[in-house]
């Protein structure tokens, strides 16, 4: 199955499975928005990465009302969404529906987000997509990642996992959904660790960089140009 049909099979429930799935899901995306280094209701050129929904884009869009947001993603469907989402904001919000390891605009932008989407990357791909990632921004510009972390070993994998698994069994998620969950990871994604990826940001020219929280199996990673 393609990545762009099982995230399409999880459009009906998605957001709700997000915030269960993260137990610590409010803080993750308060610590996201609040490291953010620009003003409140400033006016920015936002680009979201796998927007899938337009969950982080929402989240950003409590403080930066007045800014103009492009959302990409392979996932017409999860999209769609996103259209409904922002649908009494249309003319600040735009569509691209495709790979953004192909398909980004041509445009510069003062901030880059992703949320839960670059871990599906292999490593090269990472690294290629960082770099890409440095040029699409302005000077001062700023790139803020959600995602996924490889633990440094084998033992503290073990840990991240059944500490997960525990949790989300204990959420009010069914076990149907955490079966196509753990099938979805299992078959798409392809965590690295916190110290690769930090050199990665780093080796691709962003001059401050740092993981500014992390719970387990999941980090904010902060890049500035």
């Amino acid at each position: 199955m393609a990545i762009d049909q099982a995230f399409n099979e999880s459009v009906a429930y998605y957001d709700s499975w997000v915030q269960r799935a993260l137990p610590c899901y409010e803080e993750l995306f308060s610590v996201a928005v609040g490291s953010i280094p620009f003003a409140n209701g400033q006016g920015l050129t936002i680009l979201d990465l796998g927007a899938g929904t337009g969950l982080f884009s929402y989240h950003v869009f409590q403080r930066y009302r007045n800014s103009q947001y492009t959302l990409v993603d392979v996932a017409e469907q999860m999209l769609a969404l996103s259209r409904k989402r922002f649908e009494k904001s249309t003319s600040q919000f735009s569509y691209i529906t495709g790979d953004y390891r192909t398909t980004l605009p041509a445009s510069q932008f003062d901030l880059i987000i992703s949320s839960l989407s670059i871990h599906h990357l292999i490593d090269d791909e990472k690294k290629k997509l960082f770099k890409e990632i440095y040029r699409k921004l302005k000077p001062g510009g700023t790139f803020i990642n959600v995602d996924q972390i490889k633990a440094p070993s084998e033992h503290f994998q073990k840990i991240y996992w059944s500490t997960w698994l525990s949790r989300v069994r204990q959420s009010s998620a069914s076990e149907e959904q955490i079966q196509q969950s753990i099938r979805r990871r299992t078959e798409f994604d392809n965590d690295s660790t916190m110290a690769d990826q930090l050199k990665w940001l780093q080796e691709s020219g962003f001059e401050r960089v740092d993981c500014l929280y992390h719970h387990y199996f999941v980090g904010v990673f902060f890049a500035q140009k």
